[in-house]
């Protein structure tokens, strides 16, 4: 198993890849995830929770239900609720949804840009950064002081699940 300096590089290449931020759910169990990592600003964090979107977001529901990798544009038709539009007015108008499961657990994020779709190398890159992520913190309860001052330097806020 690598080290928390691993996991720092990791963040500090999808927070640089993904202007408009991105929001990782690393080892969910039930619907609760271990670590939440997010890089969105913090005017969006708090309007998504205090509306309860998570609840209503196609991106989640699709990373609960499938494995793999999927384009928001291509789950527009199911955002019954308006949240990818409401997204998109807060400058995520382009992302991509990850999840993978491995070892009995589950892991899902979505990587957002303001100015265009992401590649299919970038689409690949996200998913490899995840996965890594996810074996990275797989038996790791807290993360170290230098990964917490790391993760405040680049704006990304952690909620111990």
């Amino acid at each position: 198993m690598g080290g928390q300096n691993d996991i720092s590089t990791l963040l500090a290449r999808l927070h640089a890849a993904n202007p408009s931020g991105f929001a990782i759910a690393l080892h969910i169990r039930f619907t609760s995830p271990r670590y939440l990592l997010q890089s969105y600003s913090k005017e969006w964090i708090d309007l998504y929770s205090r509306n309860g979107l998570v609840l209503q977001d196609p991106t989640v529901h699709w990373g609960f239900a499938n494995t793999g990798t999927v384009r928001w544009s291509e789950l527009r038709s199911q955002d019954e609720h308006g949240v990818m539009t409401l997204a998109a007015e807060h400058g995520k108008r382009f992302g991509v949804c990850v999840a993978i499961m491995e070892d009995g657990s589950r892991s899902i994020a979505s990587f957002t840009r303001p100015d265009r779709e992401l590649t299919d190398d970038e689409i690949a890159a996200c998913e490899a950064d995840l996965r890594n992520l996810h074996r990275l913190t797989q038996g790791v309860e807290t993360f170290s002081p230098s990964v917490h001052a790391t993760l405040k330097q680049m704006s990304i806020y952690l909620t111990h699940g």
